[in-house]
Order: C-alpha cells, then sequence, then structure tokens
C-alpha cells in the first residue's frame, strides 16, 4: 500500500508532531508538524490566511499557489448560509472528497478550517441560545443550531471544524452569563464528537473568560473528550499558561483566535506556546494601503539609519506623494513577487488610482512577510535563541502598526453591522464635483441665474 506523508492512501485522520519544547512542564514556544493526507504538512508556529466568503481577499487561487506559503485557510460557516427562501446553500452541492475545498477552488494541499464566525467577528444583537448561536451572513443575522452545523460538517468535509463556543462577541458576560458558557460549549462540542463522521478533525473552543470559570468544561475536555480531539482553539490566549501540561490535551495543536493586532502580540503568543495563527491584521494592513516591513529577529544593517534611532515602523503607509518616484522595493531585500518585479512608486500610482491591482500586490507581499517572519522564528526556536532574538525584535520595532491615511477598497455590508441612525458612509465617493471636494454635493435649482451657478462652482473663471 502506498503512503503520502507518512500516512497509508485509506487514513483521513489528522496528526500533529511535537518535534521540540524545552520544558514540556512548563508553557514555552514549541515546534510541531500538523499533517494530513493529501495535505501539505504545516510546520508549526505558523498562520493560516484569513478567508472572506471562501476567498482570501484580493487574492486567486492561481496566485495563492504561485505567489504564497501559507499552509490552510480559516473559512466561517456564517459566509455560505445567508438567508435563502427555497434550497440549499450553494456550498452543499459542492462535488469530490473535500467538498469546501472545491467549493472554493483552493489549491489541494492547503488545509480548510471551518469556523462558525469569522474573525473578526460582527457582534450580534440578539444573544446566543441554548441550542443556537447567532451568526452574521451577507443578508444579516441569522441563528444557527448546533445541530445544523452538525450536518454543515458533515456535508462540506473541511480537514478541521471549530466546535461551536457561546462567546458574546464585541460584549463582555456577566456572571450569569459565564455560568452558561461552559455548559453550553460543552454541550455542543459533546453533540458534534457523537455526530461527527469518522476522523473527521474537530478542535475544542476554550473560551475568552477565567480558567477558573471554565474549569469544569474544560475538565471534561481533558478527562473524557481527549482522545477524540484533533486541537484546541483558543479565543483568549492568556488562558493557555492554565492548561495543565501533564494531560493529554498538552499534546493537542493550539489554534489561536485570538485575533493578534501586531507582531509583538504573535510573538508572546508564541512563547506561551501556541502553534496556528488566524491574523486579522494581515488584510486589515493590506486594505488601509501600509506594506508590512518588519523581519524577525531584527532589520537588515541597510535598514537602519541615525535618524530613526534604530527604531523602525512594522509597515510602510504606501499613501504619500513622497512614494510618486521611489523606485525602491517596498521592503529592502524582500523576494516576494511585488518587491522582486514592482517598485513604490508603481503601488503608489495603483492605490492613488484605485485599482485593484494595487491590493493584490500589497496582499502578495503582506503574506509574504508574515511567512518569512514565522520562518525565522522556527529557526529561531530550533537554535535555542528565541527569548533573545524577541528582545532584539522588540528593542527594533514599533509596538503597533501605523495608522491608515488613505481610502482602502470598497468594504462589504456583511463585514460591519449597523450602529444606528446618522453613521457616517463606510465608502466614500472617490471622486466630485469638477472642481469641488469629492464629498461636497451640490444640487443645483432649476432657472437658477449663470451668477449662482457660478458661486456654487458648476462653472469656474479661467485665469489669464
Amino acid at each position: 500500500m502506498g503512503s503520502l506523508n507518512g500516512f497509508s492512501e485509506k487514513s483521513t485522520k489528522l496528526l500533529f508532531d511535537i518535534l521540540s519544547h524545552a520544558e514540556p512542564s512548563v508553557a514555552g514556544p514549541r515546534l510541531g508538524r500538523l499533517s494530513l493526507p493529501r495535505r501539505k504538512d504545516v510546520l508549526t508556529p505558523d498562520f493560516f490566511a484569513v478567508g472572506s466568503r471562501g476567498v482570501v481577499p484580493h487574492i486567486t487561487p492561481d496566485v495563492i499557489s504561485a505567489h504564497t506559503q501559507f499552509g490552510g485557510v480559516h473559512m466561517a460557516l456564517e459566509d455560505f448560509i445567508e438567508r435563502a427562501t427555497t434550497g440549499k446553500p450553494p456550498v452543499m452541492n459542492a462535488p469530490g472528497t473535500s467538498p469546501l475545498n472545491t467549493f472554493a477552488c483552493l489549491p489541494s494541499e492547503l488545509f480548510t478550517l471551518l469556523a462558525p464566525r469569522r474573525t473578526p467577528a460582527v457582534a450580534s444583537p440578539n444573544g446566543n441560545s441554548n441550542t443556537a448561536i447567532s451568526t452574521f451572513t451577507s443578508t444579516g443575522f441569522q441563528v444557527v443550531s448546533n445541530k445544523a452545523y452538525v450536518s454543515y460538517i458533515e456535508s462540506i468535509r473541511p480537514d478541521i471544524a471549530v466546535a461551536f463556543a457561546d462567546v458574546p462577541h464585541g460584549t463582555q458576560p456577566g456572571t450569569k452569563r459565564i455560568a452558561k458558557m461552559g455548559d453550553r460549549t460543552q454541550e455542543w462540542l459533546s453533540q458534534l464528537l457523537k455526530e461527527k463522521v469518522p476522523d473527521q478533525a474537530v478542535f475544542a473552543p476554550v473560551l475568552p473568560i477565567e480558567y477558573l470559570d471554565q474549569a469544569e468544561y474544560l475538565n471534561t475536555v481533558a478527562d473524557d473528550l481527549a482522545d477524540e480531539l484533533s486541537g484546541l482553539a483558543f479565543y483568549d490566549s492568556n488562558v493557555l499558561p492554565e492548561i495543565p501540561a501533564t494531560t493529554l490535551v498538552s499534546r493537542l495543536p493550539r489554534l489561536s483566535l485570538d485575533e493578534p493586532t501586531s507582531p509583538r502580540q504573535i510573538i508572546r503568543q508564541i512563547s506561551l506556546g501556541m502553534d496556528i495563527f488566524t491574523i486579522p491584521f494581515i488584510g486589515f494592513a493590506t486594505d488601509a494601503g501600509i506594506a508590512l516591513s518588519f523581519r524577525f529577529p531584527r532589520p537588515l544593517p541597510d535598514e537602519i539609519f541615525p535618524d530613526n534611532n534604530g527604531i523602525l515602523p512594522l509597515g510602510i503607509d504606501m499613501w504619500p506623494a513622497s512614494h510618486a518616484t521611489s523606485v525602491i522595493p517596498l521592503a529592502t531585500s524582500c523576494a516576494c513577487y511585488t518587491c522582486t518585479y514592482h517598485h513604490r512608486a508603481y503601488l503608489q500610482h495603483l492605490l492613488s488610482a484605485k485599482e485593484m491591482l494595487g491590493w493584490v500586490l500589497l496582499q502578495v507581499h503582506n503574506h509574504h512577510i508574515l511567512s518569512e517572519f514565522f520562518s525565522a522564528i522556527r529557526e529561531s526556536i530550533k537554535k535555542g535563541t528565541f527569548e533573545k532574538d524577541c528582545d532584539d525584535f522588540a528593542k527594533h520595532y514599533e509596538p503597533e502598526l501605523p495608522e491608515k491615511s488613505g481610502q482602502g477598497p470598497r468594504v462589504r455590508g456583511y463585514h460591519y453591522k449597523s450602529e444606528g441612525p446618522f453613521e457616517a458612509k463606510k465608502n466614500k465617493p472617490a471622486w466630485g464635483n469638477l472642481g469641488g471636494d469629492s464629498e461636497e454635493v451640490i444640487d443645483p435649482v432649476p432657472n437658477e441665474a449663470a451668477d449662482e451657478l457660478e458661486q456654487k462652482r458648476f462653472a469656474e473663471k479661467m485665469v489669464t
């Protein structure tokens, strides 16, 4: 019988091997390998790209194959189940042994990770119930039961499924709510494990509350369910050090849904023993026109100049006109497709002209920077210099990404919840009246005199 990645051809089980760990009894960085037949092994720590409605924003599957190195894509069920009057969502009709991968047209070597909600999730006005959670689809909020979620998983067969979690996105739970969260999540997880198809990889959620508040649930996971689980999904990385290192669950891969907002937060979570990440700030930076420029553990010598005192930004804002004549790459010595074949002036032109190719090239570059970042971290852990290298990184880079200065691509309504009347428009008009401000709207009055129209700048005097 043939084999692939050490598996028999008939095996479909997800495996995770811990390749190195300084002290298994304490929290700390570790190296691992996530393996599944017909998928490319993922060496950890590493990240999965954040998907939106089945795609990685701005880049197509062929671009993913040719110019990215991430090992998988995070997708949300709520992206596929828009309210319909008849029939099933189209994703339910996808063919093949990996329907979700087929539906999204992803390269076959990539892992698919399915979670109930996207990251970051839009807060719902309606709370979860004992049997269902509230999701935000492209047509509004919709209640999805755990039973329905189990059936979706069975039909679309993601490589990894994150179980339902009673998480109050965007709000702080009260005392009564906290008391329910563990019980609900445990019941939903048990139902999924009982009804799932054989070898379906399931990650148990770890809730964003204190360890003691969910201790009973986590003890059940460790004592009774660990043999049936393939991993843990953390909504709060601060709970990770509290997980007993002596239990079977300490050998499981750990997925961060904690939404780190900067490389420093990623480094901190790795130092606690996190393995796989979803990193929304990659997409935020791309949409903002920011080219990530950091490297681990320190910048190259030619990137440090006396005028910056050795402190460098984590990214470069590509909107300022100062880039309009710059023919250097987005990041020094970056080997990505964008930096190899294009320069800052071209990117600045594309953004100014609202050409979507600008965001495509930025997305390729930013994912490459993160892949190189994680590769360097793995090498640092392997050499035993991770702690020192983390200190070097903190000395050379600013703690947070730069602020957005330009207008990104058009935002989609299903990513944002309306907060009430008199909200500013999410998409400002790119063009306005001739000679006027882009945001100013001038309505002419019928039969208005030419002089009055001229005062409203419908006409402009020629200056000679």
